[in-house]
């Protein structure tokens, strides 16, 4: 089933790192779309929830060295 999500990432000062994260989640089985708001600090992760789960989303954000929570 379709979630959608935000994640609060600490570190995301540079652009480089922005990239990265979308990559990353982006290339995890069942997400959709991923998205960060450097402004915010924030990802928002459209995925599905059949598949993956927010701690895996989770554990991609922190494999680039970033601290992140669900939002």
């Amino acid at each position: 089933m379709k979630a959608k999500t935000e994640l609060r990432v600490t570190g995301l000062g540079a652009p480089g790192l922005v990239r990265t994260v979308e990559e990353d989640l982006a290339s995890v089985e069942g997400v959709e779309y991923a998205h960060v708001n450097l402004g915010a600090g924030k990802v928002t992760v459209e995925f599905d929830d059949s598949v993956v789960g927010v701690d895996e989303l989770l554990g991609a954000v922190r494999s680039a060295g970033l601290e992140a929570e669900q939002e």
